[in-house]
């Protein structure tokens, strides 16, 4: 049977995120997910992409529904050094939670088979859901199908083209190219699923999962 073993949001995109035991799932992904992005002096959004430093820092969401930034309120000034520190002078944090704050789709799931194999920490993959009880790259055959869960629905898309961003650690922001070649030579590029809600509802760690073609 084919559960939910795993829950991850992001409140700041492009840092840290905390695994959770249940959330809502929303017509735009997890609540909290990415609702505050990172913006150069320029006013441009910016990412890991480009500024790997920011991966260490760690967001998760206050009791108030607020993102903070290794444990300060991420308004905060000392968190608004950390920000500078990272990407440079004038840079900041800016609260956005509209459905365009997503790079493609608003959910990224994994299953246990294809994190398995792929044999690094599975915070590289920056997923928001893992599947358990999935064999090998099953996921491969996904796109199009449809995740049942109890009280909400997943719509699967396409399978996720990785990038530079699973070739640094998640610790300490040092990179190693050999991760993505590795995802090229092996999943030919692609691991985990791009997906969107179809169904609002809540998601808890345990849920049993149903897979359904379409």
């Amino acid at each position: 049977m084919m559960t939910v073993t795993a829950i991850w949001r992001y409140p700041v995109k492009s840092m840290a995120g905390e695994r959770v035991g249940s959330t809502e799932l929303t017509e735009t992904g997890l609540a909290g997910d990415r609702v505050v992005q990172v913006y150069d002096r320029q006013g441009r959004v910016v990412t890991a992409r480009t500024f790997p430093r920011l991966l260490p820092l760690h967001a998760t969401l206050g009791i108030d529904g607020e993102p903070l930034v290794d444990g300060l309120p991420w308004r905060s000034r000392e968190v608004g050094e950390l920000v500078e520190a990272a990407v440079g002078p004038g840079a900041r944090l800016k609260r956005f939670d509209g459905p365009e704050r997503f790079d493609i789709l608003p959910l990224l799931v994994c299953t246990d088979g294809a994190v398995s194999m792929f044999g690094r920490d599975v915070r590289r993959l920056r997923p928001n859901l893992i599947v358990g009880g999935v064999e090998g790259v099953a996921e491969r055959t996904w796109p199009g199908a449809i995740l049942r869960l109890p009280e909400a629905e997943i719509g699967l898309a396409d399978l996720r083209g990785r990038c530079v961003m699973t070739t640094y650690d998640p610790e300490t922001a040092e990179q190693d190219p050999g991760v993505l070649r590795d995802i090229v030579r092996r999943f030919r590029g692609q691991l985990c699923l791009n997906a969107a809600v179809t169904r609002a509802g809540r998601v808890q760690v345990g849920h049993a999962i149903e897979l359904i073609a379409t």
